[in-house]
């Protein structure tokens, strides 16, 4: 390595003279149906095609990305291998239960965009309710994922936004567990 290179690696507290990780460029959403939940990423929430590749043995690589962020893609995962067959199970029922979590989309104005979903035909499970973090509401997609719709602002620790937060999410969760018995 040569002296400037050294001297640059120093400044920026890298011992390599690298970066060895430089962003986050992959998360998987577990899915029922590869092609359904394509459609309703691409259709309903406005990503576009990154990948549709089907390997060895029946393997299916779908992924996705928004089209402001396509260094970030999600792949649209299907329980089976390279999981056991226990593990691809447990998504199974996790996804039929309805209680995986899979990724937060950022928004401008959560109330005009949770209208245009609902236009769309998109499920939410929250409507749009502040948070100590921002305008936040819960969404799920084709395969019962949640999503989490957030327009961000500045944290506040407001003690009554805080109760409100909490007392919403214990209802979600209730709902949900009513609604989707195992």
């Amino acid at each position: 390595m040569h002296d400037s290179n050294l001297r640059e690696a120093r400044r920026r507290r890298d011992p390599y003279g690298c970066r060895m990780i430089t962003h986050v460029s992959l998360a998987t959403v577990w899915v029922k149906d590869q092609d359904e939940s394509k459609a309703f990423y691409i259709d309903k929430l406005g990503f576009r095609e990154s990948t549709d590749v089907t390997m060895g043995d029946g393997y299916r690589w779908v992924t996705v990305a928004h089209p402001s962020h396509p260094e970030l893609e999600l792949t649209l995962m299907k329980p089976g291998p390279p999981l056991d067959d226990e593990d691809a199970a447990a998504f199974r029922h996790m996804l039929d239960k309805g209680s995986l979590g899979a990724v937060g989309l950022a928004t401008d104005d959560c109330h005009k965009t949770h209208e245009e979903l609902v236009a769309k035909g998109v499920e939410f499970i929250q409507e749009p309710a502040d948070r100590p973090y921002g305008v936040e509401a819960i969404l799920r997609d084709n395969s019962g994922n949640w999503l989490v719709l957030v327009e961000p602002r500045e944290f506040t620790p407001d003690s009554d936004v805080l109760a409100e937060t909490d007392a919403t999410i214990k209802t979600a969760l209730s709902d949900t567990e009513s609604s989707n018995p195992s």
